[in-house]
C-alpha cells in the first residue's frame, strides 16, 4: 500500500456511522466523553472503555445526557494491558484511540508513566486492531509535537521537537502508528488537535484555571504563567466533530498525521482579558512562577495549518473563540453553583 495516495479498495468505510461498531478509548476523558456523545447521536454502536478505578466512576462519562449514556456499552480496562485491548477491539469496526497521559508538568517528574500510557498503550491498541479485522484505527496525536514554531502556521511539514517528556511519548506514538501502516498495512488515520477546549476540561489547562478563579470568590486575584505564548484554540465539540469526520472519510491518507485548528492566535494574555471581558471579571492578573513551565521546555507559539485535512473532509471549525468562552464559563458557573468541578481523574483526552 502506498502511503502517499489516498487510500480506498478494501479499507473503505461506509458513508455513516449507523449502526457501526465502534470504540472510544478514553472515553472517560474531555474530548473523549465528547467524542462519544456524538457517535451514538450519528448512530454508532459505540463501546466507550473507561480507566479502571476503585470508585466504581466512568469519569465524564457519567456526566453526559443519560439517554446517550443508557445507549452505550461502558468497560473498564486499561490500554496497558495487551490481553485485555485485544479482547476488545476484537469484532469493531473502527477503533477511536484517544487514552492518553496528557499533563505536562506531571510528565517531568513521572516521565515513565507516560512512556507506559501513550507509548506501550498505544502498542497495544495497533497490534490489537492489527490482529482484528477492524476498517481504521483513529490515532490521537497533539499539536504539543512540534514545540515552537520554526514557521507559522505550522503545516504537517514542521519539524517534530520533544520539549516536553509529554509531547516526546506522543512523537513516540505518533511514529508507531506510521510504522504500523507502512510495515502492516494497517489503515490507522493520525489527528493532531491543536488546543482544544470547553466544558469537562481539567484545570490543569489555562482556560479552564483562569475561569475557575475569576468564578471562585475565595480567590483574589488571577495567578497565570508565562502571558507571552501564542495558542490557536478550537471548541471541544468541533475536535470531537473533526475526529467523527476523519473516521469514516474515504479521502484521507493513512498513517499521515492531519493537523485541526482555526489557524488563529491569540496570546495568553489578551486571552485572559477576554475571558475577563465575558464574565465581567476585574479581578488583577498576576504572573505566577509555578505555574510556568521550564524555559527551554515552553512552547512559544501553536498555531494551525489545518488545509489538508479541510481539503480531505470539508471540516471547519463552527464555533468562534467569544462564543466558546461563553459557553465555557456557563458551564463552570452551573457546575460550582451545586459544588460539583470534576469527576475522578482518568488517562483521557
Amino acid at each position: 500500500m502506498n502511503v502517499h495516495e489516498p487510500i480506498g479498495g478494501p479499507f473503505r468505510c461506509p458513508e455513516t456511522y449507523r449502526g457501526l461498531k465502534v470504540l472510544v478509548t478514553g472515553a472517560d476523558g474531555f474530548i473523549g466523553s465528547h467524542l462519544t456523545e456524538q457517535l451514538v447521536r450519528r448512530g454508532a454502536s459505540v463501546t466507550a472503555l473507561c480507566l479502571y478505578n476503585s470508585f466504581d466512576t466512568h469519569g465524564w462519562i457519567d456526566e453526559i445526557d443519560p439517554r446517550i449514556r443508557a445507549e452505550l456499552r461502558l468497560v473498564r480496562g486499561d490500554v496497558r494491558d495487551a490481553t485485555f485491548m485485544q479482547q476488545i477491539v476484537s469484532g469493531m469496526a473502527v477503533v477511536f484511540h484517544l487514552a492518553a497521559l496528557i499533563a505536562i508538568p506531571h510528565s517531568y517528574v513521572a516521565a515513565q508513566s507516560y512512556v507506559d500510557t501513550n507509548v506501550t498503550g498505544t502498542l497495544n491498541v495497533l497490534e490489537a486492531a492489527r490482529r482484528s479485522d477492524v476498517l481504521r484505527v483513529v490515532h490521537t496525536s497533539t499539536s504539543e509535537v512540534y514545540g515552537t514554531a520554526l514557521f507559522e502556521p505550522i503545516s504537517e511539514l514542521h519539524p517534530l521537537q520533544g520539549q516536553s517528556p509529554y509531547s516526546a511519548t506522543k512523537i513516540a506514538a505518533d511514529m508507531l502508528a506510521e510504522s504500523f501502516t507502512r510495515s502492516h498495512d494497517l489503515p490507522v488515520a493520525i489527528l493532531r488537535p491543536f488546543n482544544t477546549y470547553g466544558p469537562r476540561q481539567s484545570e490543569r489547562a489555562v482556560i479552564p484555571t483562569v475561569i475557575r478563579q475569576i468564578l471562585d470568590p475565595a480567590a483574589g486575584r488571577i495567578g497565570i504563567g508565562d502571558l507571552s505564548p501564542r495558542r490557536d484554540f478550537t471548541f471541544v465539540e468541533d475536535t470531537a466533530a473533526a475526529f467523527a469526520e476523519i473516521g469514516l472519510s474515504n479521502s484521507i491518507e493513512f498513517g499521515r498525521p492531519y493537523n485541526t485548528g482555526s489557524g488563529k492566535a491569540i496570546t495568553i494574555g489578551d486571552l485572559v482579558d477576554l475571558i475577563c471581558e465575558v464574565t465581567g471579571c476585574r479581578k488583577t492578573v498576576e504572573r505566577d512562577a509555578e505555574r510556568a513551565r521550564p524555559a527551554n521546555s515552553e512552547v512559544r507559539a501553536l498555531v494551525a495549518d489545518a488545509d489538508r485535512f479541510h481539503a480531505a473532509t470539508g471540516w471547519r471549525p463552527a464555533v468562534d473563540l467569544r462564543t466558546g468562552l461563553e459557553r465555557t464559563a456557563e458551564w463552570w458557573r452551573e457546575r460550582l453553583s451545586v459544588g460539583r468541578v470534576r469527576p475522578q481523574l482518568s488517562f483521557a483526552s
